[in-house]
């Protein structure tokens, strides 16, 4: 089931926090059992089957959490038995088939490709659970009542495409709670996020998709120019943008409607000044959980300059790999790393110091940072090495530089969108800034701003912004016509 679906707004919704404030106020573990039953029929919308695999690994961490805290002197085997099994079920549904391909390409075989539908978001469950157990053999959890921790894995709002919640984020919130009065200034936030966030996926990204699908899919069988190259390459980094901006909000504004608050997943990445403050900004949650159960395990920067650096890439290369089993998703990470250790490199040099203060170093830098993260995206997008390398081709301008756009009949309109698109990316204020004041999220985003924006542009919970976000849904689900998974679905 889609949040941008018909479905799930009119029907799924309605029904399932009706019944759940209702029982709170009797029962708030009875509510929370049926969050958790709503969300297994949610899960299991898509494909049945596999929601006994969901309910089954949640089972096997849960009882994995419980020996480790219960049986100290074999942390470390309960550990790599639970670990172990959990990264087993990821590679044997994530990663058998792209092992098979890899063997075949480079000639040990053939062996055929086996039939394997990858379970819905089995990487995002599978990364909270993993931190779950590392943190419980670091004796840094306490021993939850087993609904709570259900609760933790299988919370709709985050369950697809995370953001990828800690426990000891989430677990605190419900555990302490006997009921739950519904809360109208959540609701209000809650309706504010997911109205805004419908509108960024089903009138912004749904269209930037069409020059993006142009360009990718006829990459080789049509030669594009210069400007249809870059044209359908930013494009492409401004559709998955507010797809996955857009899902971010509604599974905020989702979470806040249940009183629960997430952190911060997605903080306006494009307006970063570099490599570095991008990852600060894109999949907050995802680098942080790359930096504490991976980069820092490695030795982090504790071990010297080329440690460090070598490090850097490896959790990178292996962050490109959890986004997709195929080698362009390894060849973006790898861009990726690369472009972190010319970051790091360049700060640590006297002369950057003294760039940073120029005027237009903010403007280049910005620049330069797009840039280098939209050709990072082409083979994130592309297909396969060989179409990635057409449409770089084309970026450079290999086959022709003149301003032509002779493979794309609506280019107007497509620039006009790209363009618009642009300007909301590159310049205005995101909603977690205009609603600051009320804490929708976990995350403090002090750090995060630069200048200070009109007071009265703030959220308010009062007529125009009501107006603001009524415009916003209305639009969004008049224009829902089709299925349109977000693009992290299929991670």
């Amino acid at each position: 089931m889609l949040f941008n679906s018909h479905a799930f707004i009119f029907l799924f919704c309605p029904v399932v926090f009706l019944v759940y404030y209702v029982v709170a106020s009797a029962s708030y573990r009875a509510a929370l059992a049926w969050m958790v039953a709503a969300s297994l029929f949610f899960y299991a919308w898509w494909n049945p089957p596999y929601v006994f695999l969901l309910a089954g690994s949640a089972v096997f961490n849960y009882l994995v959490g419980a020996a480790l805290d219960h049986y100290p002197r074999h942390r470390k085997p309960l550990l790599a038995a639970g670990v172990g099994t959990d990264l087993l079920l990821l590679g044997y549904f994530k990663y058998t088939n792209f092992f098979i391909d890899t063997l075949n390409a480079f000639g040990a075989g053939p062996f055929a490709t086996a039939q394997i539908l990858l379970p819905l978001a089995i990487s995002f469950h599978t990364f909270q659970q993993i931190a779950y157990l590392v943190d419980t053999y670091r004796g840094e959890t306490r021993h939850y009542r087993f609904l709570d921790y259900l609760f933790f894995v299988v919370f709709f709002p985050q369950l697809i495409a995370g953001p990828i919640v800690r426990h000891d984020e989430i677990i605190p919130q419900i555990a302490a709670r006997s009921t739950l009065r519904f809360d109208w200034r959540n609701a209000a936030l809650g309706i504010t996020f997911f109205s805004f966030g419908l509108f960024k996926k089903v009138v912004i990204a749904d269209y930037l998709s069409q020059p993006a699908d142009l360009v990718f899919n006829a990459a080789g069988a049509t030669r594009f120019s210069f400007f249809e190259g870059w044209l359908g390459a930013v494009a492409y980094a401004l559709q998955i943008y507010f797809d996955f901006s857009a899902y971010s909000d509604m599974a905020i504004g989702l979470a806040l409607f249940a009183g629960i608050r997430f952190p911060l997943n997605f903080f306006s990445p494009y307006q970063a000044r570099s490599i570095i403050e991008f990852w600060r900004r894109w999949h907050m949650t995802l680098s942080r959980f790359l930096l504490a159960y991976l980069y820092i395990p490695l030795g982090g920067n504790r071990r010297g300059r080329a440690r460090r650096y070598l490090n850097l890439m490896l959790t990178m290369l292996l962050g490109g790999l959890w986004h997709g089993a195929a080698w362009t998703y390894v060849a973006w990470g790898g861009l990726h790393g690369a472009y972190l250790i010319v970051n790091h490199a360049w700060r640590s040099l006297p002369l950057s110091r003294r760039w940073a203060a120029a005027r237009l170093w903010g403007a280049g830098s910005f620049l330069l940072t797009f840039g280098a993260v939209c050709i990072a995206w082409v083979f994130f997008r592309a297909g396969s090495f060989a179409a990635a390398l057409e449409v770089l081709s084309s970026m450079l301008g290999r086959h022709g530089m003149r301003p032509a756009f002779s493979h794309m009949p609506e280019a107007r309109h497509y620039l006009l969108a790209v363009s618009a698109a642009g300007l909301l990316a590159f310049f205005a204020p995101n909603i977690y800034v205009l609603t600051e004041r009320f804490a929708p999220t976990l995350t403090d985003i002090a750090n995060f701003l630069r200048g200070r924006f009109p007071a009265a542009l703030a959220w308010r919970p009062v007529i125009p912004w009501a107006l603001a976000a009524a415009g916003a849904f209305a639009t969004g689900a008049l224009l829902i016509n089709r299925d349109s998974p977000f693009l992290y679905f299929q991670f």
